[in-house]
């Protein structure tokens, strides 16, 4: 009985449900019968009804009396926009969803395989939905993580730092932090065009706009040169090996001849690397550990020099071109 309830998918699919119909939202404005409910949500009275049931009796949400549902604590979290995004099968969530469909081929072939559900990898379904990518960027953006301005090893080695790229750097959070601590420094932020769209504004409210300017491009393509840091943070890990090392040889190019390149690695001596599946069916990435992107960057032609823990909890790598 325990490994048939560990492996019964019949809760994880009505959460993501609940939350596509956005039954607790109906709930919060009056529609607690659950007739009115399902009239509010577009649903059939009675499958609704089962569903709700199923979800009182694992917690999520309160019928009292019969056929009326009220929020609890746990029915909350699905007024969240957020969570919302990442549960929404008509959006993002389906994505997820459809691409756990993946996970014995991926771990047959230790290969993605989303592309032979969607009929492109998951980047490029990005690019070709905004309305999907808009979701991925609210799961993405302003909130997620801790931006860490100090992403070197040696803090007294900012003292020769003028200008950093932020190689895939999304809604620019990170680059907003480093550009605040650090006053001298001049801000690149790097990322495809639509993953840009929010930075503007970012940085305005940071209030170092002025010390930064966006380059729309894929970080496979040549990077901007001659900066004195190169720093990437949940990058790598979205990519296998092979890309992986394409990027970092990209940031090598950029980097030559006196240049640095800080990857943000999650794993450090005696650690074992990020075991997350997710990275695997959606992407074909994986977390690594130290010794791992030492042979990565060797790969890519550049020397690991330092290391060490930020007090975002991540390890750091620190390496020159050469």
């Amino acid at each position: 009985m325990a490994l048939w309830e560990l492996g019964d998918l019949s809760t994880p699919w009505c959460v993501n449900v609940a939350a596509t119909l956005r039954v607790a939202h109906h709930i919060r404005d009056g529609h607690e019968e659950i007739g009115a409910l399902a009239a509010a949500a577009h649903a059939d009275r009675d499958a609704l009804h089962r569903l709700m049931r199923h979800l009182a009796r694992r917690g999520m949400f309160v019928e009292a009396p019969p056929g009326r549902f009220t929020l609890n604590e746990a029915a909350q979290e699905f007024l969240d926009d957020v969570a919302l995004a990442g549960l929404d099968l008509d959006g993002f969530g389906g994505r997820l969803a459809g691409a756990w469909n993946t996970l014995l081929t991926a771990v047959r072939t230790g290969k993605c395989a989303y592309h032979e559900v969607f009929g492109r990898s998951y980047w490029e379904d990005l690019e070709a939905h905004p309305a999907i990518a808009a979701q991925f960027d609210l799961l993405m953006g302003p909130g997620h993580g801790t931006p860490d301005p100090e992403i070197l090893v040696n803090p007294a080695d900012w003292q020769d730092v003028r200008s950093v790229v932020d190689v895939g750097g999304g809604t620019g959070m990170q680059l907003a932090a480093i550009l605040r601590a650090h006053p001298r420094v001049q801000g690149t932020l790097l990322d495809l065009p639509r993953a840009l769209a929010q930075s503007a504004a970012v940085f305005e409210a940071a209030g170092v706009a002025d010390r930064v300017r966006v380059a729309g491009q894929s970080f496979f393509d040549p990077l901007p040169a001659g900066a004195d840091v190169y720093v990437m943070k949940n990058v790598l890990a979205d990519w296998p090996d092979a890309e992986a090392t394409a990027i970092l040889r990209r940031c090598a190019e950029a980097a030559r001849p006196n240049g640095r390149v800080v990857a943000f690695t999650g794993a450090g001596p005696g650690e074992e690397a990020d075991p997350e599946l997710l990275m695997l069916i959606l992407v074909g990435g994986r977390g690594r550990t130290l010794e791992e992107f030492r042979e990565m960057g060797h790969t890519a032609g550049l020397e690991m020099t330092a290391h060490g823990r930020q007090p975002c909890g991540r390890y750091i790598a620190e390496f020159r071109p050469v």
